[in-house]
């Protein structure tokens, strides 16, 4: 019997894309909305837009309400200590570019910042320009051939010139999830500041900053079935005092002459002009969605499906797996088959998969790679979906081989 999904039916997108014969596979790079975040988003643009925090008058004292209603739903998601350890951004890249701009004064020539070799550009790149323009040292964790962190040498990595740690929570390559607990601890033996890149793990079951124990944690909206263009950065209030602003504008300011300004805490230091007001609005409804489910349902789907997709791409003679995928994806190349033509034939037999280095260049190299597909699930996809992307691989590579 065919996996079903109790919550299809609340993503219209999902409805709409199937009316059109199409099968969407591409949830790690973004998922798709439920009708909650499609009110939320209507009934603040339909219902009288408004600035935030500024505005005396009724429409903007509203938006203010909503937005900030916001903050506090996502710090009791994340079990944040404080509403004001929530900051928002554009997404988890601007808040990368944030914290690399803004913890720049902490480091020194010769100090050391460590990602791990599996790490998105996102995670990568505003730490090694940070490194470039301060003198630093780039240290990259290794991996065992399972995908996993080696966590021996990790031990012999992170030492005593180690200033800043930042790693992802889960790979977005490899669907694995990294040891952050040995990691982390590692960091804070050498009193390094933490960054957690939660882009994609944020979204499967929830995430306690607390026991966690990281300085800083990063996600995307659009990652967590809610609007673009807005992210979240939560930050431990000790580590956020260490922050210095980056951006200038409206809003962020206390004081300011020709001469010289005064800029307001976090959060709203870090916020400076007008923010995504609908998209923060929106988040909070989807917030309120994924609160509502059921937790152990979800992780049995979750599970499950993954389950059948490993199943299916095992037994297909020439498909290989990249690393051992423990949720929501599989990445995989076909011997003698590239993996553009392999998503193209896909793409024409409706199937919306991912194809390339998905912006993890330095990890496909080190695999030896240009690319492959990613095959990423959501809550809204069943087994039936699976059937057609199976139907549609074997088809594909009947053509291609």
């Amino acid at each position: 019997m065919s996996l079903t999904s109790p919550w299809r039916a609340d993503f219209p997108g999902i409805l709409a894309l199937a009316g059109e014969g199409q099968t969407y596979l591409d949830s790690a790079a973004t998922a798709q909305k439920p009708q909650a975040v499609l009110d939320a988003l209507l009934g603040y643009l339909a219902g009288g837009a408004a600035n935030v925090h500024r505005a005396q008058h009724l429409p903007g004292e509203r938006a203010t309400r909503a937005f900030e209603a916001t903050r506090d739903k996502a710090a009791a998601w994340l079990n944040a200590a404080s509403r004001d350890e929530i900051l928002f951004t554009r997404g988890s890249t601007e808040a990368l570019n944030l914290l690399a701009y803004g913890l720049e004064h902490l480091l020194q020539p010769g100090d050391e910042i460590v990602i791990s070799a599996l790490e998105h550009h996102a995670n990568l790149l505003p730490w090694q320009q940070l490194a470039q323009r301060r003198g630093l040292q780039l240290v990259v964790l290794p991996l065992e051939a399972s995908g996993n962190i080696d966590l021996s040498q990790a031990a012999q990595l992170i030492g005593p010139r180690t200033r800043l740690l930042a790693v992802s929570q889960l790979s977005n390559v490899l669907g694995r999830w990294l040891p952050l607990a040995e990691l982390l601890a590692l960091a804070r033996a050498q009193g390094a500041i933490s960054v957690v890149d939660g882009a994609q793990g944020a979204v499967h079951g929830r995430h306690d900053m607390q026991a966690l124990g990281c300085d800083f944690y990063v996600c995307s909206a659009h990652k967590l079935y809610g609007p673009d263009g807005v992210g979240l950065l939560y930050g431990r209030g000790a580590a956020l005092a260490q922050l210095r602003h980056w951006q200038f504008g409206g809003e962020m300011v206390l004081d300011a002459d020709y001469q010289s300004a005064r800029f307001r805490p976090a959060p709203l230091g870090f916020e400076a002009g007008t923010p995504p007001v609908s998209a923060v609005i929106a988040l909070g409804a989807a917030l309120d969605w994924l609160n509502g489910l059921d937790q152990a349902a979800v992780a049995r789907h979750e599970a499950a499906l993954h389950a059948e997709l490993l199943a299916g791409l095992t037994a297909r003679d020439g498909v290989r797996l990249l690393g051992a995928p423990q949720l929501a994806l599989a990445s995989f190349c076909v011997d003698g088959v590239h993996n553009a033509d392999l998503a193209h034939l896909l793409s024409e037999q409706g199937i919306a998969v991912r194809a390339g280095h998905h912006c993890a260049m330095p990890l496909m190299k080190g695999l030896g790679l240009s690319g492959a597909i990613r095959v990423s699930l959501g809550l809204y996809n069943d087994g039936d979906d699976l059937q057609r992307f199976f139907a549609a691989l074997d088809k594909a590579l009947e053509l291609l081989q």
